[in-house]
């Protein structure tokens, strides 16, 4: 039977991740779609997973979700083996892919109920997890309509409350709000971080910036199967260029002057790069809160007068192709290997 007691634990428990991945490979041939990728994920948490076309996210969640077996590495999900143990495995978690896979032919309803027999739910729990999940996401009035009538948008959030039909542990999204308007995504994202505040761990693989810095408590960079970068939205987009001094004066044609005297003492690119006037803003990158403090007090000393200063950080979509480079990226998308690869997983599932 269906055990519900796995579900038990408190968002934020600590002790084993939830997720456990080390130096995970899956090769097509001489293509590396996974290079030795490692991960942890703690329970109740979101890790995004972020990479250029073909860079290997949706292979990782395919192999986690015993889609397709890995041809090296460990894997442990809800501490289970991902390739000794997939039976088990398979009842702790939910899977939403790139594109709605629901039965056409059957009722949103049906599709959900259904799901809920398979999973050992009983005919009663069936009936009120279809019936709590279809007002979840506002699918109520259209719960008795065949799925084929289904707008783009209804249909992925039938698929998505399919994935979450059995109280995931885990739950796997790959690019989950592709194709969905605004209003829509949002009620996706509500629905993520309600799960999450319920304790469940959320595997999220994305190519919309707001959504990894809306959903995610850390992020793991991929490119060409290897993890390139890791850690929190603000530690990334501090590796990558740190914060920058924005400062207005008072007087606009003290900009230059200003530049100038930073320079004369040394101030001038703390961060790798130089300070720039623009706007009539004065830009002056910096790493630290000392050298902010540093820059501030020799303005105030040499007599310039300040309108407004503010610090600004990278945006998660300059950190994306700092790290993975905007050639990388389009070169990937364009890549027949990257064509390659979704082949050979096709086949590959196909044969499972």
């Amino acid at each position: 039977m269906f055990d519900m007691t796995r579900y038990d634990k408190k968002p934020g428990d600590t002790g084993t991740p939830a997720i456990q991945v080390r130096g995970l490979a899956k090769h097509y041939g001489e293509t590396r779609a996974l290079d030795g990728v490692d991960l942890d994920v703690s329970e109740g948490t979101v890790l995004g997973v972020l990479g250029p076309n073909g860079a290997g996210k949706t292979t990782l969640v395919r192999c986690l979700s015993t889609l397709i077996r890995p041809d090296a590495g460990t894997a442990t999900v809800a501490g289970f083996d991902v390739v000794r143990q997939p039976r088990q495995l398979r009842r702790t978690i939910g899977l939403t892919g790139q594109y709605a896979s629901v039965d056409e032919k059957l009722s949103g309803w049906e599709n959900l109920y259904m799901i809920g027999r398979l999973l050992d739910l009983s005919r009663k729990d069936s009936r009120r997890r279809a019936d709590d999940l279809l007002e979840r996401f506002s699918l109520t009035e259209a719960a008795k309509k065949a799925a084929a009538t289904y707008s783009g948008g209804m249909r992925r959030r039938l698929d998505l409350a399919a994935s979450m039909i059995g109280q995931p542990a885990v739950l796997y999204l790959d690019e989950p709000t592709t194709g969905l308007d605004p209003r829509t995504r949002n009620e996706v994202w509500a629905e993520v971080q309600r799960m999450v505040g319920e304790g469940v761990t959320v595997l999220l693989t994305t190519q919309y910036m707001e959504e990894a810095e809306q959903l995610a408590s850390e992020l793991t960079v991929i490119d060409r199967g290897k993890v390139v970068a890791e850690g929190k939205v603000d530690e990334l987009k501090a590796k990558v260029g740190g914060r920058t001094l924005q400062i207005r004066p008072s007087d606009p044609a003290q900009l230059n002057a200003m530049a100038g005297t930073l320079a004369e003492a040394g101030l001038d690119g703390l961060a790798g790069s130089q300070t720039r006037v623009d706007e009539g803003l004065l830009y002056v990158p910096i790493l630290s809160d000392e050298q902010l403090t540093a820059v501030v007090g020799l303005l105030g000393a040499r007599g310039f007068a300040i309108a407004d200063i503010g610090t600004h950080l990278p945006s998660l979509d300059e950190v994306f192709l700092a790290i993975t480079g905007e050639k990388s990226s389009e070169a990937d998308s364009a890549s027949p290997s990257a064509g390659r690869i979704e082949d050979a997983v096709e086949k590959e599932e196909v044969a499972a």
